[in-house]
């Protein structure tokens, strides 16, 4: 049985993980300072030579690429670029430290790695969207053929080179100042092409990359500059035979801003995460277009796309519905599945320079994740908001119709019968002489099948109104005549409004006068139609004890029912003793 580690446990084994690097960081940081300070030491305790100042130069160069390259390895431990700019300047102080040691061995290794430092800024530059490494085969053979004038024929040199005074060459096979001297022409003009083909290399790269791919190789630039000026340089001794101090100068002080450079371009992506807070604050209103120009915004690239997934087609589509072919990795565009609920709903298709920040993509896929689920659960909750409206809408229509069918029924069927019973009562009492008894018996049937026939009268009325036939206006003015409040109605409606819409604003005034009458007290009421817009709006208003509470009962609950299966809304305004207002608002249409 394997036990779980409790939090605590877990915490703890998660720094022992980390250890390691921050204890590997903190004696490179040791080791930098004890390097820059050792680099300076012959500067600061120099009594009777004068200051050499390129050197001190060159020597803070060092230090801040090693200082530089250990934040950038703090903060971006997935990319092995802290890391090499780390090397590069501990490459720097590499001859300025052996050079303070006496022997042969010292002098020579002063000389022999006076230039190791190139490998690592070399490598630096050329990978520096790929996290570190060199993935293209043509950048591992240009950081290869710096091995030609930095290895063979630095050591071939020393064979034949003899320092004299300045110390022992362990090297020195063959004295001859002549051959010495071709060797190094030979190895400056190499070093200066390898320079120049990387610079090349570079500078095209930026030109023919996209914008997110042009922002990000910005620091190379910097490093490009620097490495012309150092082929000026070169080019210079080659062709005048001397060292320019001038443009040494130069190329110390373009490198001096070289180090800031990188690590602003490596924490480059740290900083656009700032907007990963506005991406996630504006989740919940943004979809569609929308959220593909905030995930845009976010990532810096304009040409970032998101593919929806559409699994009953086995495809991609934009947020057009349009196809999507999502291209295939290796190339400048990348792919991020996103998924939601381990189920896949869309892809984003970005440029690949974005993948220097991993978690920056990743953060950015999710919140998609998040918006893209929202907009479905939207898409659905509309969806079924859609169908209960158009279920209320089809209840409604149909308990109309079957109240018109009622209405017809009894019109047509009990009540013409009830007609007909009473002219025959009448014809009965006409013919039945002098008898009081069966006269009193046959006026006092009549009298009961009247009082029937207006009760069903007023039952066809409440099931479905026949008098709307000939208008709004003439139904609420027999509903007004029939109210035992005295009931002025107002009706401005130029023109009928469509059937459902009068069906719903008749019942509405029926309701609301049978309340009157039940419970305000009111001694008047007042029924008002008109138009406003699209819009037709009926008001009944008295000026009774008021206090109704639409909350309770099913009367007014069951008319905003009807009036909202109408898209329309039920207001109730009953201040105590101020009167009772039902306003009904229902769109009628333009």
């Amino acid at each position: 049985m394997i036990s779980r580690a409790p939090p605590v446990a877990q915490a703890h084994s998660r720094l022992d993980v980390h250890a390691p690097r921050h204890a590997l960081l903190a004696a490179l940081w040791t080791a930098t300072v004890a390097a820059e300070l050792l680099a300076l030491r012959p500067v600061a305790f120099a009594t009777d030579a004068p200051i050499d100042w390129l050197a001190v130069l060159f020597a803070l160069v060092g230090g801040s690429f090693a200082a530089f390259g250990l934040v950038a390895w703090r903060q971006r431990p997935d990319s092995r670029c802290g890391m090499l700019m780390t090397a590069t300047g501990f490459g720097f102080f590499a001859s300025p430290l052996l050079a303070q040691l006496d022997g042969p061995l010292a002098f020579t290794a002063t000389v022999l790695l006076v230039d190791v430092w190139v490998f690592f800024y070399v490598a630096l530059l050329l990978s520096l969207l790929t996290a570190g490494r060199l993935r293209r085969r043509l950048d591992r053979w240009l950081v290869a053929s710096y091995a030609l004038p930095l290895g063979v024929l630095q050591v071939l040199w020393l064979m034949f080179w003899d320092p004299g005074e300045e110390g022992t060459n362990l090297l020195l096979a063959f004295p001859d100042a002549d051959v010495a001297h071709v060797i190094d022409r030979l190895q400056r003009g190499t070093l200066a092409a390898a320079c120049a083909a990387t610079s090349a290399v570079l500078v095209v790269r930026w030109w023919r990359s996209s914008a997110p791919r042009r922002r990000a190789l910005l620091p190379t630039l910097a490093g490009t500059f620097t490495l012309m000026c150092f082929v000026t340089v070169l080019v210079n001794d080659l062709v005048t035979g001397t060292r320019s101090q001038t443009l040494l100068w130069v190329a110390a002080v373009s490198f001096a801003t070289v180090p800031a450079a990188l690590l602003a371009g490596l924490l480059r992506s740290r900083l656009a995460r700032g907007g990963l807070a506005d991406l996630f604050r504006g989740m919940a209103t943004t979809a569609g277009g929308d959220l593909e120009a905030a995930l845009r915004r976010t990532l810096g690239d304009p040409s970032l796309t998101i593919a929806y997934w559409l699994p009953e087609y086995g495809t991609y589509a934009n947020a057009t519905g349009a196809e999507l072919t999502v291209p295939a990795p290796g190339g400048d565009a990348a792919v991020r599945s996103v998924e939601r609920g381990g189920r896949r709903v869309a892809a984003l298709v970005y440029d690949a320079s974005l993948d220097d920040d991993p978690e920056l993509v990743e953060a950015v896929a999710a919140a998609a994740a998040i918006a893209i689920e929202n907009e479905r659960l939207h898409a659905e909750a509309q969806a079924r908001l859609a169908e209960l409206k158009a279920s209320r809408e089809r209840i409604v229509t149909a308990g109309d119709t079957e109240r018109r069918r009622l209405e017809r029924n009894l019109h047509d069927g009990a009540q013409q019968r009830l007609v007909a019973i009473a002219l025959q009562l009448r014809l009965l009492q006409r013919r039945m002489g002098d008898d009081p008894s069966a006269e009193q018996l046959l006026t006092s049937a009549s009298d009961e099948l009247a009082l029937s026939l207006e009760e069903l009268r007023e039952l066809a009325r409440g099931i479905h109104p026949a008098v709307l036939e000939h208008g709004l206006s003439a139904a609420l003015d027999g509903l007004a005549t029939r109210s035992p409040v005295a009931t002025t109605v107002s009706c401005s409606t130029p023109e009928r409004f469509p059937a459902p819409i009068e069906l719903a604003a008749y019942f509405v005034a029926s309701e609301a006068l049978a309340n009157v009458a039940k419970y305000s007290r009111a001694s008047h009421a007042t029924v008002r139609v008109w138009r406003a817009g699209s819009l037709a709006r009926i008001e009944i208003a008295d000026d009774g004890v008021g206090g109704a509470d639409d909350r309770h009962g099913s009367g007014l609950r069951g008319l905003a029912d009807r009036v909202e299966a109408l898209d329309g809304r039920l207001r109730v305004a009953s201040p105590p003793g101020r009167g009772t207002t039902v306003t009904a608002e229902l769109p009628c249409g333009s």
